[in-house]
């Protein structure tokens, strides 16, 4: 592929591609080192030099020592030359998912925990992952940086996303591949009760309304139920709107189970892992089994069958 690739990534599939290439590419790091595997027997390598990237750090979670991220650069000079349409982007912020494996099976499955109870931002991950990512923006810009992750990554990045661009006002490019949905969500009148009966807030104290013009890319595999409430979330906002109810589906939209625990203790009532504003994809393929339908693999796949739709928060 070599130089000449990367052209093609103005296309939205290579671009897709890519982002989960560089994921699976912080998954094989994290394997390299349980396995004690050093170059030229390290295998991860491949999965970035391909794109013509380069590996500058490595996240480290400070309980179990392992990789849970990683940042890229792109090797030319930037900004490319004579590029058109989108730019590449000079730096990739990646994230892996759970590895089930003894070294790293309990500090990943606390993380799965953290994401169900909406506790994901006190994790070390995330402020890791945040330290970075702004580190990285304030010498680049936000326009130059990606963030990208699946599973538990993609929360992660979600979450990092969701943070700068409600506390900075920075929108990063994100690549959203299987987050896990959290909750169901509740109806507006649970979610009314638990605000003491109010149904709106100022706008420049509501989250979604500041947060909507932010627009990750999310990819979801409808036979994954992990992630595949997000397809009911959405599509469930949109009924509301069409039978003239839109303001209660908003209500609604904003609240899970997890943000109405978390305001029944005091805490903060944010549903951390739901977006007002979504390129959403979804994979129709049929999957043979659980592994298929919530790996990363299928992402850098040409021959899936998409549905695709821009949900943008009114």
């Amino acid at each position: 592929m070599g130089k000449s690739c990367y052209p093609l990534r103005n296309n939205s599939n290579h671009r897709r591609s890519i982002a989960a290439s560089l994921v699976q590419g912080v998954y094989v790091l994290e394997c390299d080192r349980q396995q004690n595997r050093q170059p030229p027997q390290a295998l991860a390598l491949p999965w970035w030099e391909f794109f013509n990237f380069k590996l500058i750090q490595v996240l480290i979670d400070d309980h179990d020592q392992s990789y849970f991220g990683a940042i890229y650069e792109f090797k030319f000079p930037y900004p490319y030359p004579n590029y058109p349409g989108q730019r590449p982007p000079q730096y990739v912020i990646a994230f892996r998912g759970t590895i089930n494996k003894s070294s790293t099976r309990a500090e990943d499955l606390k993380l799965n925990l953290n994401i169900m109870i909406n506790n994901l931002q006190d994790s070390r991950r995330f402020q890791t992952g945040t330290d970075s990512a702004r580190d990285i923006i304030s010498r680049a810009g936000p326009g130059n940086v990606w963030l990208a992750g699946h599973s538990i990554g993609s929360s992660i990045a979600l979450l990092i996303g969701r943070h700068m661009a409600k506390n900075m006002g920075a929108h990063i490019e994100s690549y959203l591949f299987n987050p896990p949905f959290a909750n169901s969500v509740l109806t507006a009148g649970l979610a009314v009760a638990a605000n003491g009966g109010h149904t709106s807030k100022a706008k420049e104290n509501d989250a979604f309304s500041v947060l909507s013009s932010w627009i990750p890319y999310l990819f979801i595999s409808q036979s994954d139920m992990i992630c595949s409430e997000y397809i009911g979330y959405f599509e469930h906002r949109d009924k509301m709107e069409s039978i003239g109810a839109g303001k209660i589906g908003r209500l609604a939209t904003k609240h899970s189970l997890g943000s109405i625990v978390s305001a029944a203790r005091g805490k903060d009532s944010e549903a951390i892992h739901l977006i007002p504003s979504a390129y959403l994809s979804i994979n129709c393929s049929p999957c043979l089994n659980f592994k298929e339908a919530h790996g990363i693999h299928q992402w850098w796949k040409m021959d899936l069958e998409f549905k695709y739709k821009l949900y943008q928060y009114k």
